[in-house]
């Protein structure tokens, strides 16, 4: 039973396999302890009766817990706290189990009207939204979105919320097909006609798509980069001066902003899980999501 003083214990409903728990088992972030960081449940405990409040509540919950005393602390930006834990990634269990302890500050009630399949994709919606908030998007901005997996699905659905013309590109046709079937405009990767967008957001997962990407931009337009691999990107730089590129590193996002676009039906994300299976399956279930989009653990 993990317990932490000063957090809240977290009773899991459901976890979820993403890009980042993969490379995990490659050797990314060197990681020893337990994974998973996307996931909803429900507080069991707290450890101060100022959190009482959040007993029984059904929540998701930020990954990044901060030192609290830093300048990064200070002014709310605890994802750069240079003695952060993150759940499932570093320094911290995370939510491939039948509990998990977070501090009260970084829990979110789900509402009702999502559902616990919904919920566990806040976190990685989140991330997505971020890409809203670090760079400019309106209707008239070209996008493109280079991957086809789960966060590819999420960051084209979020960013047609701004923009009318998003396209994402793929390699995999039946992952594409799901885009499709959301509504997401969707070409192979390497298509003649897919270039010179104003922003493309890299979302891969492979150490190789920032090279793509790169390629696909316009002159002094932006690269998102999402992608967290383990390994080292062979990358020209050259192009990226000549081109006055500008490279925006994205990682985690804003919660409510994911919650109010499930809340809405804004984003669709029923149609991204390939399975549901128990934690006793997990070498199946790390192998279906090698494989597909979306697996999910069902922990209650």
């Amino acid at each position: 039973m993990p317990s932490r003083p000063g957090e809240c214990l977290i009773k899991l409903r459901m976890a979820g396999i993403c890009g980042t728990d993969l490379q995990l088992l490659e050797g990314y972030a060197e990681f020893r302890g337990i994974p998973g960081h996307e996931f909803v449940g429900h507080v069991e405990s707290v450890d101060s009766r100022a959190d009482a409040v959040w007993i029984d509540k059904r929540v998701v919950g930020e990954i990044n817990v901060g030192c609290e005393r830093c300048d990064w602390c200070a002014i709310g930006e605890k994802e750069h706290c240079p003695r952060r834990t993150v759940v499932g990634i570093r320094g911290r269990d995370g939510a491939f189990a039948d509990y998990v302890t977070l501090p009260a500050s970084n829990l979110h009630e789900v509402p009702d009207s999502i559902d616990d399949r919904s919920a566990v994709f806040v976190e990685p919606l989140a991330a997505a939204c971020r890409i809203l908030e670090q760079v400019d998007v309106d209707e008239a901005s070209r996008v493109a979105v280079l991957g086809d997996g789960r966060l590819g699905l999420l960051a084209a659905q979020v960013l047609r919320t701004r923009a009318r013309d998003v396209v994402l590109l793929g390699r995999h046709e039946r992952k594409m097909a799901v885009a499709r079937a959301l509504g997401v405009e969707t070409r192979p990767s390497g298509a003649e006609d897919a270039h010179g967008f104003d922003i493309v957001v890299e979302a891969t997962g492979s150490a190789s798509g920032i090279v793509e990407a790169v390629e696909l931009v316009r002159p002094r337009g932006i690269v998102v980069m999402k992608s967290t691999v383990h390994g080292e990107a062979p990358v020209a730089t050259w192009p990226m001066v000549v081109n006055e590129v500008t490279l925006v590193g994205s990682r985690c996002g804003p919660f409510e902003t994911a919650i109010g676009l499930l809340a809405s039906g804004a984003v669709r994300v029923e149609p991204l899980v390939t399975s549901v299976l128990p934690l006793e399956s997990h070498d199946q279930a790390f192998a279906e999501a090698r494989r597909g989009l979306k697996v999910l653990f069902a922990i209650e």
